[in-house]
């Protein structure tokens, strides 16, 4: 503050002081959009608006997913990007859809954060994060509705390098069906809180046309849904999600975190506080991930060795490596893997699934991998379908160096002489019973590993088969331990080191 600036102060007579704080303060509020300052995570997700089309921002309430996505939709339209700005970019006016659940979750949400709390009489219009002097005509209202704004016309650039013009947006609700988010051209959508699948998808195709950016944030509320998947299982190559948890926030004290964390019921903490999708009370495995985790260590070289895999298609294909030490009869989770498609999109091939695995341990002298694979039924399948090649999967990893195992994975036969069965849940009450019992443990470091762990779950008393791809690998190489083996002697030297790096490809 300059000398004069301070005489100016002096010389205000109190009530004068008031009325110039309450101007200063007015003032602010027509200038959100100046004063954004985003966190690392929320940083993070505008970024990667440059590269990926389809984004998502997971976190729990009240953690800023909703302002940092309002501040972009404000960018977006009034092409006003700040010095910092690494995100997506338009030059021009343009046009998007902005949409909540309800009515009423749209005007408290998305519509005070564009606009302010305001209402039909423009009391408090211009004070979100479109700046007041880009509101310059007045909105169109939802008939019907209170104080719900249909559509808004938003003054776009006209200085610099970025065109004059008006940008129209308009919102929406996911109640009023997936029909209402049909034949439109748009330049860009913003979702707020989870969508269904099909508003979801229709959003999107609103965009084929511009390749604009679709943007969603959400508290995931609803458990693994199909919105859910697409982004945390089966992602495509213009698709990416950041988690933001309260942990990664700083406008709460230590304290405040810690009061807010113990305020929400056990079975919505996680999703409530750091954005991982509910579960419910259904959880299958119930237990804090550090019960069953332990530092890497070397390999004792006696210990027997198995590695499971569960074959991909509609989901990534996953490795887990088990080893055993049968003198406590402990199971070890030593390394994972899961990945899906490529960058391109397209399903990785088994050659590379093969070689990202098979140096585990080390090869033998033919360069094959000597620890045995379990593998599940769908790995006797005919890989062509078209029926000019009988080999089946197991037969093509075989091709590549795995040491597949004869059979499918299934246990021990019983003693009337059947063939043991390989059921599903005989198979997660087995790895449960273990953890429990201290049996069961996971090199700490495999996130992977632990990011499904944390979301299996049942619905209406059935497992969801989603997101599970390397704890089925898991059961099946539990299963299959008894053709566990040894180290041999020829590699054996370069086994003896603990396994170091996360063996997942992303």
């Amino acid at each position: 503050m300059t000398p004069a600036e301070i005489d100016v102060l002096r010389a205000l007579r109190p009530g004068d002081a008031q009325l110039l704080l309450a101007e200063i303060e007015a003032e602010l509020g027509r200038r959100r959009l100046d004063f954004y300052v985003p966190s690392a995570k929320q940083a993070q997700f505008h970024k990667l608006g440059r590269t990926k089309r389809q984004r998502l921002l997971i976190a729990g309430n009240q953690l800023g997913k909703t302002l940092s996505a309002g501040a972009e939709t404000a960018m977006h339209m009034t092409g006003r990007y700040p010095n910092w700005w690494e995100g997506n970019v338009f030059d021009k006016a343009t046009v998007g859809w902005v949409a909540g659940v309800t009515n009423d979750a749209l005007r408290d949400g998305v519509q005070r954060m564009l606009f302010g709390r305001t209402d039909k009489e423009l009391r408090g219009f211009g004070t979100g994060m479109i700046p007041a002097d880009a509101l310059t005509e007045k909105p169109s209202w939802r008939i019907g509705v209170n104080d719900v704004i249909d559509t808004a016309v938003v003054r776009h650039g006209g200085g610099g390098d970025i065109q004059a013009g008006h940008s129209l947006v308009t919102q929406k609700t996911y109640e009023q069906g997936r029909k209402k988010f049909q034949a439109d051209t748009l330049d860009w959508v913003w979702l707020d809180e989870e969508p269904p699948h099909d508003i979801y998808q229709e959003s999107l195709t609103r965009t084929n046309a511009t390749l604009g950016p679709i943007y969603t944030t959400f508290t995931p509320l609803m458990g693994y849904t199909e919105v859910v998947g697409m982004f945390l299982k089966t992602p495509s190559p213009d698709m990416a999600h950041v988690r933001m948890t309260i942990m990664d926030v700083d406008h709460y004290s230590e304290e405040q975190k810690r009061a807010i964390i113990s305020s929400y019921p056990a079975h919505e903490r996680e999703a409530r506080t750091l954005g991982k999708p509910a579960v419910g009370q259904g959880r299958i495995f119930p237990l804090a991930f550090e019960q069953i985790a332990c530092e890497p260590f070397p390999i004792p070289s006696h210990w027997v060795n198995i590695l499971g895999m569960d074959i991909g298609g509609d989901h990534p294909t996953a490795f887990v490596w088990l080893a055993w030490d049968r003198d406590t009869d402990t199971l070890y989770v030593v390394a994972t893997y899961r990945q899906g498609k490529d960058a391109d999109g397209k399903l990785t091939s088994i050659s590379t699934h093969a070689r990202s695995v098979k140096h585990w341990g080390g090869t033998d002298s033919r360069g094959h991998q000597w620890i045995p694979v379990a593998w599940p039924h769908d790995g006797s399948q005919v890989a062509d379908r078209s029926g000019k090649n009988n080999q089946t999967y197991a037969d093509l990893y075989a091709a590549e160096g795995l040491n597949m195992l004869p059979h499918l994975a299934r246990y021990p036969d019983n003693p009337d002489g059947t063939v043991g069965g390989h059921g599903l849940e005989a198979g997660v009450s087995e790895l449960y019973d273990r953890m429990l019992s201290g049996r069961f443990k996971v090199f700490k470091h495999l996130t992977d590993f632990r990011e499904e762990f944390e979301m299996y779950h049942r619905k209406d008393g059935v497992i969801v088969d989603a997101f599970d791809d390397i704890l089925s690998a898991t059961r099946y190489a539990t299963m299959m331990r008894r053709y566990a083996t040894e180290k041999p002697r020829e590699t054996r030297k370069t086994y003896d080191r603990a396994p170091s790096g996360n063996w997942r490809t992303a």
